[in-house]
């Protein structure tokens, strides 16, 4: 079995440089990604802690998606930005779902009730343009 790389002449370097500058860039973007999703799901599944673990956890990624003007490469504004994302409508979005999951949270008995809401794929919705109201 041929693969597509095996089609190109070993003597084009541009296409070749080309393809390695994608694959590194599919990669890098993948890691970026990565990170994002990562936050986002200890930020929704842990917003309402169990122990101290998961409160560490929620901590961790509320303070990654809050903290502004961070030098660091992979920072949250960095990272969205790489990701052509805006920061600042992002964490919009991130505190209101958690405005709406902590007022739903406190309607009920606050001791012993379950939140029954389902998880909302906050990233994928935000990517796309929706509104938090």
């Amino acid at each position: 079995m041929r693969s597509a790389l095996s089609k190109i002449p070993a003597t084009d370097a541009g296409v070749m440089e080309e393809i390695t500058k994608k694959s590194i860039r599919e990669g890098e973007e993948g890691l970026l990604l990565a990170m994002l999703e990562i936050a986002t799901e200890d930020f929704q599944k842990y917003v309402l802690p169990k122990n101290k673990e998961e409160k560490a956890l929620f901590d961790d990624a509320e303070e990654w998606i809050l903290t502004t003007k961070s030098r660091w490469f992979f920072s949250f504004e960095n990272v969205c930005r790489h990701l052509q994302l805006d920061p600042d409508y992002l964490r919009r979005g991130f505190m209101a779902w958690k405005a709406a999951k902590l007022n739903g949270h406190a309607q009920q008995c606050p001791e012993t009730a379950i939140l029954t809401v389902p998880q909302q794929d906050l990233l994928s919705a935000l990517t796309k343009g929706s509104q938090f109201s």
